[in-house]
Order: C-alpha cells, then sequence, then structure tokens
C-alpha cells in the first residue's frame, strides 16, 4: 500500500488554523480516493473555529474541519464497482455504525457510534475534508450527473438536512409553512417546502436583506423581518413571542393572510423564535427544530399541547442525498437557483483563514450579504 502527502488546513486552536502536510495511504478495498473541489463552511464549522469547541463537544486533537463538499474520483479500492477515477461525486461524511437497531431501521443518523467528518463528538476525531484529498468509504460517496456543479454538490449536505426536515414533517403538499431563520438553512428549507408543493412559504429573520434575498430570489412567497426586542421577564418573552407570530399570521400570500401555519421550521436555535413557532402553528401542526442553538429553553408547552401541536426533533439526515441530487439535476422551474446561495468563494487551502473570518460576517466589506462561503480547494 503507497503513502503519499497530502496538504491540510488543521485547527489546533481557537482561530489557530495551520497548513500542513499529512500522509494518505491509497485507498483500502472498499474505499475511493477523492479530490476535493469544493467544501462550503456551515456553523459547526464556525463554532469550533472560534472556540475551538462546538456547545459541549469539545475538540480534543488537532482538526480538519469542513463537511459540506463535492470533488472528484482520482482511486478506487479493489472492491469498487459503482465508481471509477473522473467522477464528480458528493461526499455523505457521516459513517454509522450499520449494525444497531436505529442503522437497521433507517435511521442512520442517530446511530450511537456516527462519525462524522469535522465533528468532534467521536475521539479520535474523523477528520474534515478540508485537505486536498481524501479516503473514503464508497458506500457512501454519491456520483453527480452532467448539469449539477461541484458547488451544488457542496450544498447537497445542507440541502440534506432541509430534506430531512420536510420528511420529518410529513406535511400533505397544501400546507402553508413558516420558516425562522434565513440563512442556508432555513433558505433551503423553504426552497424543499416550494418544491413539495406548498401553497405558502414564509421566511421571517431579523436580517432585513436575507428575508428580502430569499423573496427575491424564490426561496420563499413572503417575509417579514423580526423586531428587535429584550424582554426579560417569562411573561414579557411569551408577549413577545405572540406578537411575532401574530406578524406571521398577517403575511398576505396572494392578497390573502396566511394565518396560522401547517408546519414552522425552526432554523435559529434561539429561544424567542421556538416560543413563536408554537404560537404561529395551527391545531394538529408541526414545529421542526433544526437550529440548535440555546440548550436550556422556556417554552409555552401547554400552548402546543392542548392544540396537539407536535415538536418534533431533527438532526442531519439519513437516506435523502440520492433524492437531493434528483432535485437538483431535473431543474423544476419552482425550484431556487441554489447557486445564488454561494454569495462568497475563495480558492485554496492557504486561503481557508480568510474564509472563516468571511463566513462569520453579515456582510462582507462592500456590504455585499455573506450567505454561504465555498473554498475552492483547487486554485
Amino acid at each position: 500500500m503507497s503513502v503519499e502527502s497530502v496538504k491540510a488546513s488543521v485547527l489546533f486552536g481557537e482561530k489557530d488554523l495551520q497548513f500542513i502536510e499529512r500522509s494518505l495511504e491509497s485507498p483500502s478495498a472498499d474505499e475511493v480516493q477523492v479530490s476535493i473541489d469544493s467544501t462550503g463552511l456551515c456553523g459547526s464549522d464556525l463554532h469550533y473555529y472560534n472556540h475551538y469547541r462546538n456547545g459541549d463537544i469539545l475538540v480534543r486533537e488537532p482538526l480538519t474541519l469542513g463537511h459540506e463538499s463535492s470533488g472528484t474520483v482520482v482511486a478506487v479500492g479493489s472492491a469498487v464497482t459503482n465508481l471509477q477515477p473522473g467522477d464528480r461525486v458528493a461526499l455523505e461524511v457521516g459513517l454509522p455504525c450499520e449494525s444497531c437497531d436505529y442503522c437497521e431501521s433507517g435511521r442512520y443518523n442517530i446511530c450511537k457510534g456516527m462519525k462524522f467528518r469535522s465533528s468532534a463528538k467521536a475521539f479520535p476525531h474523523m477528520q474534515g475534508t478540508l485537505q486536498e484529498r481524501i479516503n473514503h468509504p464508497a458506500r457512501w460517496v454519491h456520483k453527480l450527473p452532467d448539469g449539477v456543479s461541484s458547488d451544488l454538490g457542496a450544498l447537497i449536505e445542507p440541502l440534506s438536512v432541509a430534506l430531512h426536515a420536510y420528511r420529518r414533517a410529513a406535511l400533505p403538499a397544501s400546507t402553508p409553512v413558516l420558516v425562522f431563520g434565513a440563512g442556508a438553512v432555513g433558505l433551503l428549507s423553504a426552497a424543499v417546502s416550494k418544491a413539495m408543493g406548498s401553497p405558502a412559504v414564509i421566511i421571517a429573520d431579523i436580517q432585513k436583506d436575507r428575508v428580502d434575498f430569499a423573496v427575491n430570489n424564490g426561496f420563499a412567497d413572503a417575509g417579514f423581518v423580526v423586531p428587535m426586542a429584550r424582554p426579560q421577564t417569562i411573561d414579557e418573552k411569551l408577549a413577545y413571542a405572540q406578537q411575532v407570530a401574530d406578524l406571521a399570521g398577517n403575511v398576505e400570500v396572494g392578497g390573502v393572510p396566511v394565518g396560522q401555519v401547517g408546519a414552522v421550521f425552526e432554523c435559529t436555535g434561539v429561544e424567542s423564535c421556538v416560543q413563536s413557532a408554537i404560537y404561529a402553528t395551527r391545531p394538529g401542526g408541526k414545529v421542526l427544530i433544526i437550529g440548535m442553538g440555546t440548550p436550556i429553553l422556556t417554552l409555552p408547552l401547554s400552548a402546543a399541547a392542548l392544540r396537539e401541536v407536535d415538536i418534533v426533533g431533527v438532526f442531519r439526515y439519513a437516506n435523502t442525498y440520492a433524492d437531493a441530487i434528483e432535485m437538483l439535476h431535473k431543474k423544476d422551474p419552482v425550484f431556487p437557483d441554489l447557486e445564488k446561495l454561494i454569495t462568497h468563494r475563495v480558492k485554496g487551502l492557504d486561503a481557508v483563514q480568510e474564509a472563516f473570518k468571511l463566513a462569520g460576517k453579515v456582510k462582507d466589506g462592500e456590504g455585499k450579504l455573506v450567505l454561504k462561503v465555498v473554498i475552492d480547494t483547487k486554485k
């Protein structure tokens, strides 16, 4: 088995990214070696970069970040028959045990033995994709069709989160929905809802520019800006949440107020937004918890229970990549152009530090909205 040297971006501490070389063996029998083309930065990457931790998950050894990735197959293991060098692929970077009850029932995203690239939860950490090449099990490598760019291939990972959330909602096609948070995952959740036939997709954010982007580019039918407030007591917080829910209900689509919605995709993790989501949902509806924010929340559970509003957790995704790729490939006119999500692009692994600084901003130095920063590994 041959051993080569590849360049990698490695995090050694808070904001301490270093550009190093590490050894990479040739792929084992069931693996392929992928030359990384595009990697998008997401919120968890930023948490690790800024704090050397993600919530209560501490980094315990130098860690290569990045997991929203696509690339090109450059070598295949002896047992691999479905892929060959030159194939353009998207990487599903979570590796479950494949033998527990969760895996056998198809819910491998909540497998207790899951190892996920760029996550510090498992130890030793599974290194991420911000390096020149990686070896990855062929089972979790998905071929991209012509017409789906490398950048879109990188977006399949967050698109899968949105698609998994929609599946967890199990909604009739005629259901109006509300999305809290117009970041990448919120925009993708809105886009999936539109593609699935929702008659009204409303999006809300504290940033007007993000709401405008969503509506003007076809990710949502309408939106509103969440008013800034700092309520202190529980009563004040719940009153504010009800106010925001009322604002959502008054948004018009086709000249008619939407009213309470059948589902809310909560993509912020902010306590007030989760509270508002409960109030904004009609009886029998669902609140999908996608955003990971404050770990302990005060919620109006009686308002949910008395109307049988289900609060549904969403964690990553399972069995989504094939359908997400098809969504991109068929170019449904209802589906927005996801390439517009990629607002900034940097070239080369040696520019990763620049990319992280940019991804942490709401707007760049020229006043342009920052939504998704993608690193083109190859200069």
